[in-house]
């Protein structure tokens, strides 16, 4: 079955918080973070609170998980690439700093 973007946003914020892996929820992070370089995605994510979810992640104890709540360790967005509305990650820095 084929999800649209929002949904399937939906779908990894759920794993995340129903998960009790710990791979599982670094993995997922991982991929939201991923999905905050994407100005397409901010609204489904606002909508999502996943700006929430990257901040709550900041005390964690698993440094990973912190690690990717702040876009570390996850890949960058391509070289040149000047979005066109604000990313999610750039709110969550302005926010965060």
């Amino acid at each position: 079955m084929e999800l649209g973007r929002l949904e399937y946003l939906q779908a990894l914020v759920t794993e995340f918080q129903v998960t009790d892996s710990t791979e599982a929820k670094e993995q997922v992070l991982a991929n939201l973070a991923n999905f905050a370089y994407d100005p397409s995605n901010y609204e489904y994510l606002r909508q999502l609170q996943v700006l929430d979810l990257f901040l709550d992640m900041l005390t964690e104890e698993n440094e990973t998980l912190v690690e990717f709540a702040m876009g570390k360790g996850c890949p960058s967005p391509p070289r040149g690439h000047r979005p066109r509305a604000p990313s999610l990650k750039g709110q969550m820095l302005r926010v965060v700093l």
